[in-house]
């Protein structure tokens, strides 16, 4: 094997899928590649001491944002980087790396970087394997769709901005939830339900759903709904898009119209960690190969119960709280994260 000892990433920035091809081709029998002391190393096989794993990814991704993050691993005194062959997924350049070193403020240090860079990461001891069944477990509201149901029947209703006062607060964390949901839901009384069907036919998806289930199914992962909304919604997602459970609240109705009352069990923050206990239970899943995704704070409980809790484009308190959070993509994002390339070897 032709040994480069010393290999830099060009000056001049690339595409990061550009130059992974490039760098295929020039140095034909590359396995493994590393980074240490500044400097990209070839070498023939890898006995890494992995302690952590980063995954960082984006819409654009150059090789001048990648020297960027390699400098910022090793000002954290991170000697040794093991590099995964970068690759495209739904249109978003992902890389892997294994770091031989786990500082407690990398996070923060990654955080800013990737803010300041339009890339998001995710950095882990170790995600789950996507070889194995796993479970994903999604909020609805502002998660799976880009809107706040229960806003949107509101403004229909007239009630608009007396609802989504409380929302807002209740998804913060400042409110109770299932007394906010019960004064959110006594404004709706004698709603006709037609006006339910108007929002439903017109929920917007999160960008990136629909490859997000697709990927899921195609590897056998089960995919559900716990949320604080309405089963009208969730169910329409379900019978749409494929989702194998969804739980939400009932709205209680008489005569075709609302009486402002919810019906039965509130989904709160508690229910939803219950639920994804038990799917996985019921589908034989362990805790290990379960993701909750959600937004907001009723969602910090079952991000806890799972092995990632992703935030998407979440409140301050979920971002504070989640050990993920995607801010520059949507669920393409989530799908990078669960997907990306786990082999080291870059002859594969």
């Amino acid at each position: 094997m032709k040994t480069i000892e010393k290999l830099q990433i060009p000056l001049k920035s690339q595409p990061l899928i550009q130059w992974r091809d490039d760098l295929k081709q020039d140095v034909t029998d590359l396995t493994y590649l590393t980074y240490q002391k500044h400097t990209l190393t070839p070498v023939n096989e890898s006995n890494f001491a992995k302690k952590a794993e980063l995954i960082v990814m984006g819409k654009t991704f150059s090789t001048t944002q990648l020297s960027a993050l390699l400098a910022l691993l090793n000002e954290q005194g991170i000697e040794s980087v093991l590099l995964f062959a970068p690759e495209l997924i739904e249109k978003v350049t992902t890389i892997r790396l294994a770091l031989s070193a786990f500082p407690a403020t990398l996070k923060s240090k990654l955080d800013q970087l990737t803010k300041e860079l339009s890339l998001d990461f995710a950095l882990m001891e170790r995600f789950p394997d996507w070889s194995q069944p796993g479970l994903v477990l999604m909020d609805m509201d502002s998660t799976t769709i880009q809107i706040e149901c229960i806003d949107e029947i509101a403004r229909l209703h007239g009630v608009g901005e007396q609802v989504s006062a409380v929302t807002a607060l209740a998804m913060q964390g400042k409110l109770d939830f299932n007394e906010s949901l019960r004064t959110r839901v006594s404004k709706l009384e004698n709603m006709p339900v037609a006006t339910l069907k108007e929002v439903a036919d017109n929920m917007p998806l999160m960008p990136g759903l629909q490859a997000l289930i697709a990927g899921l199914k195609n590897v056998g992962w089960k995919v559900a709904i716990a949320s604080g909304g309405f089963n009208y919604f969730a169910d329409r997602l379900k019978h749409d898009h494929g989702f194998d459970f969804t739980i939400a609240n009932t709205l209680e109705i008489e005569s075709d119209l609302l009486t402002g009352k919810v019906v039965g069990e509130i989904i709160n923050a508690d229910i939803k960690a219950r639920t994804l206990n038990e799917l996985a239970e019921k589908y034989e899943i362990p805790m290990s190969q379960t993701v909750a995704i959600g937004d907001g704070a009723n969602d910090l409980v079952m991000m806890a119960a799972s092995a990632i809790g992703i935030a998407i484009h979440a409140k301050p308190i979920v971002q504070e709280q989640a050990s993920i959070s995607l801010n520059s993509l949507d669920l393409e994002g989530a799908l990078a994260i669960l997907s990306a390339n786990n082999c080291a070897d870059w002859s594969k």
